[in-house]
């Protein structure tokens, strides 16, 4: 039965998208995907068929939006799992980026999944069930990465509504998990994916060796096998196992370890000073 499940995967012409799209079809599945441009898709992925519908979306658009849901629904009669992948890395401090950059960055990695859940969630809750994965990144857990403010901005704030929108729709049997991928060898550092700033200042230092080192060095070099993490999307939907919060990837784990032990001991310093603040 599992594998006739549909789902709903945006930002699917390249990287864990397009991993996820392809091992999902080959499993027999049926898969809905979305892409800004179809032609992208379909060049990786080939035409429509019975278990494959490639879409072209403007996620920040929400018609756009809610005719791909439509669709899917009158092909398939429902949906059972969205992933809200989508996005683009945005590199500058934030004082180099302009307004129009960071919101801009804000429009398609948090608005563009918030269109996607505000049109899914009618037939999630008709039916009485559904997943929703919403694709953050470790640096929505962590944001000590000098020139990622605005991204990691973004990615907080996925992980902020995915936790809220979990507690409003337990009710109706659907779950919600938001996924905090480490470094995985996919396009996402590329000139494509990765906007820098418009307007540099020569005075960051520290953030344009960032910036040189991911587009440089790690760019092609990093650890995690994107088709690996597919897999273990698909596996903790077959199992009944979507947890909360679900972090990928052996780096992903030691940054999160990290800043844990840091909250642990930032609370321990101060505790007798900062709940002291009752009425007496």
């Amino acid at each position: 039965m599992d594998t006739q499940k549909v789902w709903f995967v945006t930002g699917a012409s390249k990287g864990l998208g397009l991993s996820l799209v392809k091992k999902l079809v080959n499993e027999g599945y049926k898969v809905a995907a979305t892409s800004r441009k179809l032609e992208d898709l379909t060049q990786e992925m080939g035409e429509g068929s019975d278990v494959f519908l490639p879409l072209q979306v403007d996620l920040v658009n929400e018609q756009s939006v809610a005719n791909a849901i439509a669709e899917t629904v009158a092909k398939w009669g429902t949906i059972e799992v969205v992933v809200n992948n989508a996005g683009y890395g945005q590199l500058g401090t934030l004082e180099e980026l302009s307004d129009a950059e960071a919101r801009q960055n804000f429009d398609v990695n948090v608005f563009g999944s918030l269109n996607v859940i505000r049109s899914v969630m009618p037939h999630f809750r008709a039916q009485q069930s559904g997943n929703i994965f919403n694709i953050s990144s470790i640096g929505g857990f962590t944001g000590n990465f000098p020139g990622w403010g605005i991204y990691c901005a973004t990615k907080f704030a996925v992980a902020g509504f995915t936790e809220s929108l979990a507690a409003e729709a337990k009710a109706f049997g659907i779950s919600a998990t938001v996924v905090y991928p480490g470094y995985f060898r996919t396009s996402f550092l590329s000139k494509e994916s990765l906007n820098t700033p418009i307007n540099e200042i020569a005075a960051y230092k520290e953030a344009r060796e960032v910036q040189a080192l991911h587009e440089t060095q790690i760019s092609g070099n990093q650890p995690g096998d994107p088709d690996k993490a597919a897999a273990v999307l698909i596996d903790v939907v077959k199992n009944g196992t979507a947890p909360l919060h679900l972090f990928l990837g052996q780096d992903a784990y030691e940054l999160a370890k990290s800043k844990l032990v840091t909250i642990q001991k930032d609370l321990a310093a101060h505790e007798t000073l900062a709940t002291a603040t009752n009425f007496s």
